[in-house]
């Protein structure tokens, strides 16, 4: 019997991350010991390095993806759910667009397999639970800071984009760093890396708020700040 055709999928979040190849090391390792669990013949390892997974925007998935519809893999292997998505909304479509085209998916830090009905059912029904729980404390977290700014103190750091008020309370939208945000929504809506956008940053003379060189870090943090929603 000819061995199913797999494809495995790694993510990190930040470009330190992927430098370090750690983290991808780790789980490409766990893919590879599945696969032979499997039985399945792993053709490639899809990584996305500096890529967030609260969208599926990201060029690793779109690659996994189009080897998906081509029918050209019959397994989708990873390491832990939360390096595929970390969206029940996007969970569910690709679950969806898997089972169309007759493809499992086959998480190793899970133990699950959606190869079988059983499989889907625990897997929506863990993703859901997670997806609640963050949503849970966020709603914690903005109801703190509701409550601090209703009491006439400031809550937190002057987020990137903004100063502060003589009043010492409100945020006025600063125009040189709000211009340096805009640039940077626009080259990563073009998937620019996080070193690419620095070096951009930096080509145009343009500095932190420091007054230093942009690092691939520091633009990170900003693309997970709320100041910088894509």
């Amino acid at each position: 019997m000819k061995a199913r055709r797999a494809i495995g999928y790694c993510r990190v979040s930040t470009d330190g991350q992927a430098d370090r190849g750690v983290s991808l090391d780790a789980q490409a390792e766990k893919i590879r010991a599945m696969a032979t669990v499997q039985d399945a013949e792993l053709i490639d390892i899809v990584i996305d390095g500096g890529e967030s997974g609260k969208s599926l925007q990201r060029p690793g998935i779109e690659r996994l993806l189009t080897m998906v519809d081509r029918k050209e893999i019959q397994i989708v292997i990873i390491a832990k759910l939360d390096r595929l998505t970390r969206s029940v909304r996007d969970l569910g479509e690709l679950l969806e667009r898997f089972q169309r085209r007759g493809v499992a998916l086959v998480s190793v830090g899970e133990s699950l397999d959606t190869g079988s009905a059983a499989g889907r059912l625990v897997l929506n029904v863990m993703a859901s639970v997670s997806q609640w729980e963050r949503e849970a404390i966020g709603e914690r977290t903005r109801d703190a800071l509701r409550h601090k700014r209703a009491q006439g103190f400031r809550a937190g750091n002057v987020p990137f984009g903004y100063s502060l008020a003589e009043d010492g309370k409100t945020l006025l939208a600063s125009g040189e760093e709000q211009e340096v945000l805009s640039i940077i929504r626009g080259l990563r809506r073009e998937h620019s890396s996080l070193r690419t956008i620095a070096s951009e940053l930096n080509a145009r003379g343009l500095r932190t708020r420091s007054g230093a060189a942009w690092r691939h870090e520091y633009v990170a943090s900003l693309l997970k700040s709320a100041s910088i929603v894509m």
